[in-house]
């Protein structure tokens, strides 16, 4: 009989864990391996843990309580003690800055201490970077990536950065696309339980996102403030914004027309009921959430920051505007709540193009390849 072949076990660091769009890329993933990987996971924000819901209950993973602190100044008795913990693992996968400090460790002391392969996934920037990258985390970053095996970006901005800014080598920066599972955004949606109703009449604007600053989604309450009295905005997430959006709502006026219902653990039973798809973030890259609405065959309102003007289809290009605009914004939102035919013909084109582009399969057979490369075995 032949021996029993052992799981690699896989260390993910995560800046942060809530349900934004690298956590549930990190939970998809995880759930299309199945049982032929064992996780361990670790939030540098360890009450920041809303993605663990997106993972499938036969999905092998842990969360440590007792693991070294990923926050600190990166003081050598800090790195080492990273570097320790990192040992029993067959890979290491770290994501945002902050997890630089792990991936620091791992470059001083991989050689010293025969710590497993890293791979580093770069999603994009908080507010604190959103408007110009630091020079003292570029330095950082550039010392730190040193040892690692790859950088994996999903959009062509962060590639550049990736190879200009922070000085890796070509062959090391791998650019991979975010992909859902279209077919299921793609279906009716199933509202069940959810404490929203949407009443007979009513039209939702409606977005995907962590509550968070660089999100900007006081704005977006100001940008659908002038919409008709059946318009309503409805924000799917959690974070520390939500009173923030609710003062402003208070502000104007349109509290009954603002929802903040929470997180959602599956999007796509939901996303449908929108009618339109909005974002106003300061700094994105590849958000999954742009690709989930254009799957459900919605039209896009967002500001063109990141790689947001080429996903979608060619015809949503004309209201993807200048950043940090709000009239441009509200502008967009106008001309499409006014047009039901134009919402109609752009929903079709980026559900086509999120098909034909973006599907699942292509992105986690190249992670597959990726990450079992670096292990030094077949997939």
């Amino acid at each position: 009989m032949p021996a029993k072949r052992n799981v690699p076990k896989v260390l993910h660091c995560h800046s942060t864990f809530a349900a934004g769009g690298k956590e549930v890329r990190a939970a998809q993933l995880m759930n299309a391996f199945g049982k032929e990987l064992n996780h361990t996971i670790v939030s540098g924000q360890p009450d920041q843990m809303g993605a663990r819901d997106h993972i499938a209950r036969a999905v092998a993973v842990d969360f440590p309580q007792d693991f070294p602190t990923l926050t600190g100044l990166p003081t050598p008795w800090r790195l080492v003690g990273l570097a320790e913990a990192m040992k029993p693992y067959d890979l290491v996968l770290t994501y945002n800055w902050g997890a630089m400090d792990v991936v620091m460790a791992h470059t001083v002391f991989a050689q010293a201490l025969g710590l497993p392969p890293l791979i580093h996934h770069e999603d994009g920037f908080n507010e604190d970077e959103a408007d110009q990258l630091k020079s003292s985390r570029n330095w950082y970053r550039r010392i730190a990536l040193g040892r690692t095996h790859s950088l994996v970006v999903p959009s062509r901005v962060l590639e550049e950065i990736g190879h200009n800014v922070w000085k890796q080598p070509r062959e090391k920066v791998r650019r991979i696309a975010n992909g859902i599972d279209t077919a299921k955004f793609a279906r009716k949606p199933k509202p069940g339980t959810f404490r929203l109703v949407k009443h007979q009449g009513e039209r939702w604007v409606g977005t995907l996102a962590g509550l968070r600053a660089v999100k900007q989604l006081p704005m977006l309450v100001r940008a659908c403030a002038d919409l008709p009295a059946n318009w309503h905005l409805v924000i799917l997430g959690d974070g520390p914004e939500k009173d923030a959006i609710s003062a402003v709502a208070d502000e104007l006026d349109i509290n009954d027309r603002v929802h903040l219902p929470g997180a959602v653990s599956d999007p796509a039973k939901l996303i449908g009921m929108f009618d339109i798809f909005a974002l106003s973030s300061k700094s994105e890259q590849f958000p999954l959430s742009l690709v989930e609405a254009m799957a459900a065959g919605l039209p896009i309102a967002a500001p063109d920051v990141g790689d947001v003007k080429s996903i979608v289809a060619e015809p949503n290009r004309s209201f993807i505007s200048v950043p940090d605009d709000v009239m441009a914004l509200g502008s967009m939102l106008d001309e499409l709540a006014a047009n039901v035919d134009l919402r109609a013909e752009l929903g079709v084109a980026n559900r086509e193009k999120a098909r034909a582009q973006f599907d699942h399969k292509q992105m986690i057979e190249s992670y597959r390849s990726l990450y079992w490369g670096a292990m030094g075995g077949d997939d």
